[in-house]
C-alpha cells in the first residue's frame, strides 16, 4: 500500500450510503480533506418509504437517488462501489470488495455508518419464505410476491380450486414498518385492486399483523398504539399480538400464543418487519478493541462516538450502543454530522465538542391514507393533522429536488385517484434473491475472475466479423 505524502490532504473514508454516510460526507464538504464513501450499493436509500415500493405507490428510483449524483458538486468527495469486508484499525486501511475485486483503501479518519439488517432473531432460514424490509431488492421481491399472490389466485379461482392461502397475507411486526406494511396491503386489497379480477373478491383479502409484544408501536405509548391497533381493525386488518412466529414455510406459519397454543396460519406472502441486526462490521472492530457488543449487534462507544482507543475512528447510526440510542434516521443523520464536525475541528485546532447529545425531532407511523400517528416531544397527534405532519417531514428529507417532486407528484396522484402507477413485476423479483443463495460464489459466480477479462484483440476481432457478415449480407438462410 502507497503511503501518505506531504501534500496529501487528510483522507476521510465513510462506510455506507445511507442516511448516517451521506449527511456525514456531506457535513464535511467545506472540510479541508478528501473523502472516499465505499458502500455496497449505488444508491442512497430513503428507507422509510420502502413499503410504498413494495406496494407498488413509488418506483424505487423515486426512493433511492443515485450517490453519484448527489454528491456530484461535492468536488472533495469520492464514491466507490464495495462490500466492507475488513477493516484494518492497526494500519487505518478498509478492505472492500466487489464480484471478486478487492479494493484497500486508506483513511486518517474513519466513519462508520454500515447500519443494520433484518434480524430473524437466530432463526436466518425464515427469510426464504418471508423476506425483510431493509433493501430495494427486498421491496421488489415483496412487490412481485404480493401481486403474484393475486393473479395466482385469479387463475387458481378460475380452475375451481381453494385460494385463501394466496388471499392471506402476514406482516410479523407492529413496529412502524409493519404497522405502515399492513396498512397498505389492506388498503390495496379492500380498495385499490376491487374491480381488477373477475374470478376472486379482493375485499375479502386477509391482512394479519403479528407481533409477540402486548401492544402494537410500542415505543409510540399506550395510548397511541391503541388508537393505532383501532383503525388498523377498522381497515381490515387483523391485529394479533402476544403471538409468536416460531416456524415458517413456503405455504404459511406457525404461531404460539401467549398460553402456549400453537396454531398454523395458511399464507403464502408473508412479510418480516420485526427485529434488526447491527452490521457485522460491528463484530470487526469489537475483535480489535476489546469494545462490547449488545444482543442486536451494537457496538459501545466512547461518548463522542469514537472507539476505545481509536480517536480516529467514529461509529454512528444502528450500530451504536450508546445511551439507549434509537434506531432511527434522526440518531444517525446527527452523529455523522457531529462526527464530521469533530474532524474538521481537529485539523483546524479546536477544543473537542461536548459528548454527543441526540435531539429527538420525534415519531412518526403511517396507517392507510390521511391518517398516520406521531410524537413530538410531548405532544401525541393521530388522524389526518398527523398524516399531513408526516407527509411534510418524509418529502422534506427525499434527498434531491427532482425526487422530491417526483414522489410529491406520485403521492398526489394515488391519493386522489386511489391507484397505483408501479404495479409491474416479474418472476425474476420474486426468485433472484434465492436463486443467487444457491451459488457458492453468490453474483461472482455469474462474472469472469478477476485477471480473465477478455483482450482487446479478442474485442476487436469479433467486432471486425460481426461487420463483415453484416457487409457481406451472409447472415441468415439465402436459398
Amino acid at each position: 500500500m502507497a503511503s501518505k505524502t506531504e501534500h496529501e490532504r487528510h483522507r476521510v473514508v465513510v462506510i455506507g450510503s445511507g442516511f448516517g454516510g451521506l449527511f456525514g460526507t456531506k457535513a464535511l464538504r467545506h472540510a479541508d480533506v478528501d473523502v472516499t464513501v465505499v458502500a455496497r450499493t449505488t444508491h442512497h436509500l430513503f428507507q422509510p418509504l420502502l413499503y410504498q415500493v413494495a406496494t407498488g405507490i413509488l418506483s424505487e428510483g423515486e426512493i433511492a437517488p443515485p450517490t453519484r449524483e448527489v454528491l456530484s458538486r461535492q468536488k472533495n468527495a469520492t464514491v466507490l462501489l464495495g462490500d466492507v469486508t475488513g477493516i484494518d484499525l492497526e494500519h487505518r486501511s478498509v478492505t472492500s470488495n466487489v464480484l471478486g475485486r478487492e479494493l484497500i483503501t486508506e483513511y486518517d479518519s474513519l466513519i462508520v455508518a454500515a447500519g443494520a439488517g433484518q434480524s430473524y432473531f437466530g432463526n436466518d432460514h425464515f427469510s426464504e419464505f418471508a423476506p425483510g424490509m431493509k433493501s430495494i431488492d427486498d421491496a421488489l421481491e415483496l412487490r412481485g410476491r404480493i401481486f403474484g399472490a393475486f393473479e395466482l389466485a385469479e387463475v387458481m379461482a378460475a380452475r375451481g380450486q381453494d385460494v385463501d392461502h394466496l388471499l392471506t397475507f402476514v406482516v410479523v411486526g407492529a413496529g412502524p414498518t409493519g404497522v405502515e406494511m399492513a396498512g397498505q396491503i389492506a388498503e390495496l386489497a379492500h380498495k385499490t385492486l376491487k374491480s381488477d379480477f373477475r374470478s376472486i373478491n379482493t375485499r375479502q383479502a386477509r391482512v394479519i399483523l403479528l407481533d409477540a409484544a402486548p401492544q402494537v408501536l410500542p415505543p409510540f405509548g399506550a395510548k397511541l398504539g391503541a388508537w393505532t391497533e383501532a383503525k388498523l381493525e377498522k381497515i381490515g386488518v387483523e391485529v394479533q399480538l402476544g403471538a409468536m412466529v416460531i416456524a415458517v414455510d413456503e405455504r404459511g406459519l406457525e404461531v404460539q400464543d401467549r398460553d402456549g397454543t400453537r396454531r398454523r396460519i395458511e399464507a403464502v406472502t408473508k412479510v418480516w418487519a420485526a427485529g434488526v441486526q447491527a452490521s457485522p462490521l460491528g463484530r470487526i472492530l469489537a475483535d480489535q478493541t476489546g469494545a462490547a457488543l449488545d444482543r442486536a449487534g451494537r457496538i459501545s462507544v466512547n461518548p463522542d462516538l469514537t472507539l476505545p482507543g481509536h480517536p480516529e475512528v467514529f461509529v454512528v447510526g444502528d450500530m451504536v450502543a450508546l445511551d439507549n440510542l434509537p434506531g432511527v434516521a434522526q440518531v444517525a443523520i446527527q452523529g455523522a454530522q457531529y462526527a464530521a464536525r469533530e474532524i474538521d475541528g481537529r485539523l483546524r485546532n479546536k477544543a473537542p465538542q461536548a459528548g454527543f447529545h441526540y435531539f429527538d425531532k420525534g415519531s412518526m407511523a403511517t396507517i392507510s391514507r390521511f391518517s398516520a400517528v406521531a410524537t413530538v416531544g410531548k405532544l401525541r397527534l393521530s388522524g389526518f393533522v398527523a398524516w399531513l405532519m408526516w407527509l411534510a417531514v418524509h418529502l422534506f428529507y427525499i434527498t434531491g429536488f427532482k425526487n422530491l417532486v417526483t414522489a410529491l407528484l406520485h403521492r398526489t396522484v394515488t391519493i386522489i385517484g386511489n391507484d397505483l402507477s408501479e404495479r409491474t413485476v416479474t418472476e425474476q423479483q420474486i426468485f433472484a434473491r434465492e436463486a443467487l443463495k444457491r451459488l457458492d460464489g453468490a453474483a461472482r459466480e455469474l462474472v469472469s475472475a478477476p485477471g480473465s477479462e477478455r483482450s482487446r484483440e479478442e474485442l476487436e476481432a469479433q467486432a471486425l466479423e460481426e461487420a463483415r457478415l453484416t457487409d457481406a449480407g451472409v447472415r441468415g438462410r439465402h436459398d
